[in-house]
């Protein structure tokens, strides 16, 4: 597969309207919150009614984001979303925290001349991830997990687990 680079036009020019909006989003003041909640509705693929991102907020597409009911994010949230990233309803993503889809090749030649290939990202309802965390390509995250801090997820995690580290591992069923 042919990853999204900047000689596709199409894509590249996607990728500047979406950050022209996160741009502007991440200059509005705090207070304002219904426009906050109006401008995210226009960057995201798909939403419900009630969430909340904070400032600073950045992603490549954001049509390939899906959050479910009751979603919160704080700080320096960053999903480049060059496949689909869904989280389910009450999710809690802590501050400073990164998804990335995109997977890039491990031959030099082939990522100078732009290939590489996304796989998606899946977090299911009750889930929170707390600060500093990294989620990477074709990870999925069982419902009502918690992810601690400053973990580097590469793996699918279970339901109803506690997991922390690098690489992020199962430490305790909840």
């Amino acid at each position: 597969m042919k990853f999204v680079h900047n000689d596709d036009r199409e894509n590249y020019f996607k990728r500047v309207a979406c950050k022209s909006l996160c741009y502007k989003y991440n200059s509005i003041s705090p207070n304002m919150v219904g426009l906050r909640i109006e401008l995210l509705k226009k960057i995201l693929g798909e939403t419900k009614s009630i969430f909340l991102i904070e400032q600073p907020f950045m992603c490549d597409y954001g049509s390939n984001i899906k959050i479910g009911e009751n979603f919160y994010a704080n700080h320096n949230l960053m999903i480049l979303d060059v496949d689909k990233v869904v989280f389910g309803d009450n999710v809690l993503v802590g501050p400073n925290c990164s998804f990335f889809t995109s997977i890039h090749p491990i031959e030099a030649d082939l990522r100078a001349k732009g290939f590489g290939s996304s796989k998606p990202i899946t977090v299911g309802d009750n889930v929170w991830i707390c600060g500093n965390v990294t989620v990477l390509p074709g990870v999925n995250i069982g419902e009502n997990s918690i992810i601690g801090a400053g973990s580097i997820v590469c793996k699918d995690i279970p339901a109803n687990v506690l997991a922390v580290g690098n690489p992020c591992k199962v430490i305790k069923n909840l």
